[in-house]
């Protein structure tokens, strides 16, 4: 079921609000969300379930720093043969520490997030990823500097 934001109700785009920016840290936060957008529990469970479902929300979850956490990540690029990158992309998907992958038009064609519990987990990885059928030339691109912004996209009608 394809949707697009443009066709949103006003309580979907009072959710969305909502769920990006100030998210209730309580026990039943649709509750919450429920009060705030006078709908109930059960409501607004509904309409994010149908939102994720459309594709408009792909996940709610926390955003954790991990290198305060003691883990490892990095960015990577990844020239991938044409014909190998719906194979490649796939294989990496199936890391538990890929957060999520994308396809570039560019000679670096396939690029992913990496998080490993350790640099030596984190340096296995990429030589395993780089053994991939397909896989002609890996790029570790680790973040030297962290500029955090938060982005929310304000959902509200014009």
């Amino acid at each position: 079921m394809k949707q697009s934001a443009a066709n949103l109700s006003g309580a979907d785009r009072e959710i969305l609000n909502i769920l990006q920016s100030r998210y209730p840290l309580v026990s039943r936060p649709y509750a919450a969300i429920a009060q705030e957008v006078g709908l109930t529990e059960e409501e607004v469970m509904k309409r994010v379930a149908t939102l994720k479902e459309s594709g408009l929300v792909r996940r709610i979850g926390g955003i954790f720093d991990s290198q305060k956490m003691g883990f490892s990540s990095t960015l990577v690029a990844l020239k991938v043969q044409k014909d190998k990158t719906d194979a490649v992309a796939e294989a990496v998907s199936a890391y538990p520490g890929v957060t999520h992958n994308y396809q570039r038009a560019h000679e670096f064609n396939v690029w992913f997030t990496l998080v490993t519990r350790s640099e030596e987990e984190l340096q296995k990885t990429l030589n395993e990823i780089m053994d991939l059928d397909g896989v002609v030339k890996l790029r570790n691109l680790p973040a030297l500097n962290l500029f955090k912004i938060g982005v929310n996209f304000d959902m509200s009608e014009a």
